[in-house]
């Protein structure tokens, strides 16, 4: 006990304790809120990562259907319910899916 106290009373592990305990609770930039700031961080770059393949499939879609009448054909059918002259349009759901 007597060896523990003048190394508590040293203004030195003083100083540093309080700059410890400082940076951790009440700084700004104090250890919790880097952390949070890091998990948004993280989040936002998987939806930046989820959006830029997205914006990939929708740029080629937009060439396929730019360079291709088949599959603007099939576009129209299948997103507008476009048919041709005389033709009749059954939409068969699954019920299954919904569930």
């Amino acid at each position: 006990m007597k060896k523990i106290i003048p190394i508590i009373a040293n203004k030195y592990f003083l100083a540093i304790t309080f700059f410890v305990v400082w940076m951790l609770f009440f700084d700004e930039r104090n250890y919790f809120d880097q952390r949070d700031e890091r998990q948004k961080l993280e989040k936002l770059e998987a939806k930046k990562k989820y959006y830029e393949t997205e914006i990939e499939k929708a740029r080629k879609e937009l060439q396929d259907l730019q360079n291709n009448p088949a599959a603007l054909e099939k576009y129209a059918r299948e997103r507008y319910l476009m048919k041709k002259q005389g033709e009749d349009i059954y939409i068969i759901e699954d019920s299954t899916q919904k569930q």
